[in-house]
């Protein structure tokens, strides 16, 4: 569908920011500016209330967490975690972590950072009337008390090896001497989520809505003030208008960029960097244990694991891909991610092999007596439906060379193209046979257990799939101690699910950012890709 061409103008007192066509000739202030293009504006800048990309991304840079997750994106322990506001931490014992505040952090109205904050921040992303995303994180915390201005605890209901990761990465510490006087039903619409005071590298100059938000360099900031003083996310829906605006020097950063034919014209401009990177994020067709027409019986099809290992030997994974991503994607090692730590390319999975998949169905009992080119057995077709969204393109269009590969071996899929609404609603319900989904992972693999253990059923296990060996071994990984022996369990899980196939891991999106070159040290990270930008350089 053609989107509508936007061209975005900032004032007229800031056209040297935007004028230069290269990083050679840039004024001493444009050069100091990034200019991000966006497909959209940011909902709301209060994290535990932001649901959009671009607000997350721009909370990155306006508030800070107790510590930062380490490059590895390693989740088990501390040792790679960076002091933000913490300062330092102890473990108390098995179920107190300790953190002690920096004292030199402040707000951005120069309030000074304090153990209450934290306490209280704790408080509201767990508030159910708040409902944010990342509360459901914090259940294995029972309680964080500020001992006194300068020192905070977290109590946890048992050990276990990523208590670190979630005291530190879910919650963006909020300040409690502006927010503890609003209802937290009013949270998302106070004028306080429009004109955030965070407590990060940079400060909100202005948001005009639909059109740009421009944070300015914090110069307090404690842990120093960024080289580039400036940043602009620029509402720009069109991504051929966005790639222009990059090779004209009128902007300097896309997170990515999907057409290949724009990602050529980049790569004739001597100015502009591409950076590959993986995207925390899989797409698989997940199979329906349940019978969705008749409650409480498994379904006809999908009980069956010779069934579910003969259609994914018909489906050629690598050939789906190769057709809608080109280079941009590669075929998952199974129900994670290359951004995640314990990704291998040595995890065994069940190939591509038709002629394979028509022997199995035979011995199953699935024939084409007819004639017809469909398999049936007890005069029954073999013949299922497959959930797609329509407003996903990817997904459509794989489903289309899914389709066509099943028909091969004589499987008939039909696909059901339903608006977004409708097709969370089937899926959370378990009104489908397979469904076609999509999941955007932290860094933790801790996600396989909602996801595909019997904890998830009548949650995100939308095909409500049961394995008590499976169950075991995502619990076995859980509790390991190092993150070599989590590895090793992890892998195990990942075999095992690859094996007994409780869907086909289908795609897994390989992003490319592009960045003018005058930023020296641009690095992006898979799991936030903006997190860094505070860090970078300018030549």
């Amino acid at each position: 569908m053609h989107k509508k061409h936007w061209i975005i103008l900032l004032l007229a007192g800031n056209a040297s920011l935007l004028g230069c066509s290269n990083s050679s000739g840039c004024s001493e202030e444009r050069c100091h500016t990034a200019v991000i293009t966006a497909s959209s504006d940011a909902d709301v800048l209060l994290p535990p209330a932001t649901m959009q990309a671009v607000g997350a991304a721009v909370n990155e840079l306006l508030f800070l967490r107790l510590a930062d997750i380490g490059p590895a994106l390693n989740t088990v322990g501390d040792e790679e975690f960076v002091p933000r506001l913490a300062s330092s931490w102890t473990f108390n014992d098995p179920l107190v972590i300790t953190f002690a505040m920096d004292e030199n952090a402040r707000w951005h109205d120069g309030e000074p950072i304090t153990a209450y904050d934290v306490e209280f921040t704790y408080d509201i992303y767990r508030d159910t009337i708040v409902s944010a995303a990342a509360g459901a994180h914090l259940e294995t915390i029972t309680a964080v008390t500020a001992r006194d201005e300068h020192t905070v605890e977290f109590h946890f209901t048992h050990k276990y090896p990523e208590q670190f990761f979630d005291a530190t990465y879910h919650m963006k510490v909020l300040p409690k001497h502006v927010l503890d006087t609003i209802p937290p039903s009013q949270l998302r619409t106070h004028h306080l989520a429009q004109n955030p005071i965070g407590s990060g590298p940079y400060k909100l100059g202005e948001w005009r809505r639909g059109e740009f938000i421009r944070l300015v360099a914090n110069p307090a900031f404690f842990l120093g003030e960024p080289d580039v003083r400036e940043i602009i996310w620029r509402v720009t829906p069109d991504q051929a208008a966005s790639v222009s605006q990059l090779i004209a020097g009128e902007a300097d950063v896309i997170d990515n960029v999907v057409d290949p034919d724009q990602l050529s014209r980049i790569q004739n401009a001597d100015h502009l960097r591409l950076i590959e990177y993986p995207a925390p994020a899989y797409g698989y067709i997940g199979f329906n244990f349940d019978d969705p027409d008749v409650a409480g019986q498994p379904h006809p099809l999908f009980r069956d694991p010779d069934l579910r290992r003969a259609i994914a030997k018909a489906i050629d994974k690598e050939t789906a891909v190769q057709a809608v991503f080109g280079d941009q994607g590669a075929v998952p090692i199974g129900a994670t991610s290359r951004a995640v730590w314990i990704w291998s390319d040595q995890i065994s999975q069940i190939g591509f092999d038709a002629h394979q998949a028509g022997v199995l169905l035979a011995q199953a009992g699935w024939t084409d007596e007819d004639g017809d080119g469909i398999r049936e057995r007890g005069g029954q077709p073999l013949e299922f439906e497959l959930l797609v969204p329509a407003s996903s393109g990817v997904r459509r269009r794989t489903a289309t060379i899914v389709q066509e590969q099943l028909r091969r071996v004589g499987i008939a899929m039909n696909i059901a193209e339903v608006e977004f609404g409708a097709f969370i609603q089937r899926a959370t319900t378990g009104q489908f046979d397979a469904v076609f989904g999509a999941w955007v992972l932290d860094p933790s693999p801790r996600g396989m257990k909602e996801l595909w253990t019997s904890a998830g059923v009548g949650g995100s296990n939308w095909g409500s799939y049961q394995n008590p060996e499976i169950d075991q071994l995502v619990d076995t990984a859980l509790e390991a101690l190092t993150a070599d022996q989590a590895t090793r369990h992890w892998h195990a899980v990942l075999t095992a699910l690859n094996d007994d196939v409780p869907a086909i891991w289908l795609f897994e999106p390989q992003l490319t950012a592009v960045v003018e070159k005058r930023f020296a040290n641009a690095s992006i990270r898979p799991d936030l890709w903006a997190a860094n930008i505070w860090q970078w350089n300018v030549n």
